[in-house]
């Protein structure tokens, strides 16, 4: 019986073919499904006015103070005293009246500058207050 002595190697090929199918359909499918409209806010209007208005969304998830190691409260990017935060918590609570404050404060900085920032808020007439911490991944007994 004669051995072969040549073996002919064929490379192995990938059909190409079902997934440009594939490709195309969902081309045309998005093609189908989307809107080339133009939008309505390009269209020149004048509103009519009404007074009277309340916020139509609910509050922010969280608003968040942050007490920083030297014991400075930052609330929206501005340094501000505790009777400056009551005041503007209070506006935030009058559009938002249940508003949730988050407090972020330093590990290194006083209790007590935390408890001023706890006591604005509480005096601001935040019921829902919140401190904020990070996991060292230690448990707790």
């Amino acid at each position: 019986m004669p051995l072969k002595t040549s073996i002919s190697e064929e490379l192995p090929s990938i059909n190409m073919t079902p997934m440009i199918d594939v490709v195309f359909l969902l081309i045309i499918f998005f093609m189908v499904g989307t809107q080339f409209t133009q939008p309505e806010r390009e269209i020149p209007l004048k509103l009519p006015g009404v007074g009277g208005l309340k916020a139509m969304v609910t509050a922010p998830d969280r608003r968040e103070i942050a007490v920083t190691a030297d014991g400075s409260i930052i609330f929206d990017g501005q340094t501000l005293t505790s009777e400056q935060l009551v005041a503007k918590l209070q506006s935030l609570r009058v559009r938002y009246p249940d508003l949730c404050v988050a407090v972020r404060a330093d590990g290194d900085v006083k209790y007590q500058s935390v408890a001023a920032v706890m006591w604005a808020a509480n005096k601001a007439g935040v019921s829902d207050l919140t401190t904020a911490v990070r996991s060292t991944g230690a448990t707790m007994r």
